[in-house]
């Protein structure tokens, strides 16, 4: 498939300060006849017939179900002002999280717990899972994905802290080579308050764990 992977338009300091950002991917520029042609170019090359009743749709759904794992949906970043006034930790866990691996294109799937410590505005809570959602919708390695979650709510919510970390099974890793079936990879990204308040941080870890 030679589609461009999207991408976010992020706002400049004063457009965040206006509250609400509509989140708009570029133009993915998928084409799925192309898509198809190749995956059955694909399956032929790997000696899978593609003629027999059960696989003539096998290349037309690769094209489909690869294109909606590559494709994340418009969301709009509702943030709200802070007039509270509240700096306590926010936490959502257990974001249920599937992407593809970047080096076989196999998925990884898993969780992830997002949190921040809010400034002058809070965030509609259904918009952090959005946020894990559109990042991880692109061939990918958890590393990265980590990062970018963290680094785009430090970036388009100026926020007093932000923490996210990532628990996943790569079946690159346990279907294939090694096969260790079982193993989880956990990824974490600290910035603000979270990296270098060491109370904050430990609050932060022991809500993801659920362990006091």
């Amino acid at each position: 498939m030679h589609s461009q992977m999207n991408s976010v338009h992020l706002p400049d300091a004063a457009a965040r300060a206006r509250g609400p950002l509509h989140v708009v991917p570029d133009d993915s520029g998928v084409d799925l006849d192309a898509a198809e042609e190749a995956a059955a170019q694909f399956l032929a090359a790997l000696g899978v017939a593609t003629d027999s009743e059960s696989l003539r749709g096998t290349p037309r759904r690769m094209a489909h179900a690869y294109a909606e794992l590559f494709s994340p949906r418009p969301f709009d970043l509702t943030t709200f002002p802070n007039d509270e006034g509240y700096d306590e930790l926010v936490l959502v866990r257990s974001i249920p999280l599937r992407s593809v691996c970047e080096h076989h294109l196999l998925p990884f799937v898993g969780t992830a717990h997002v949190g921040y410590l809010p400034g002058q505005r809070i965030l509609g809570l259904s918009k952090l899972a959005r946020i894990v959602e559109h990042f991880a919708c692109r061939p990918q390695v958890q590393e990265r994905l980590t990062k970018q979650v963290a680094d785009w709510l430090q970036d388009n919510l100026a926020p007093k802290g932000v923490g996210v970390v990532i628990e996943a099974e790569h079946t690159c890793m346990t279907l294939r080579g090694v096969q260790a079936t079982g193993t989880r990879t956990l990824t974490s990204t600290l910035l603000g308050l979270l990296r270098t308040d060491a109370r904050t941080r430990a609050e932060f870890l022991a809500g993801v764990t659920g362990k006091d």
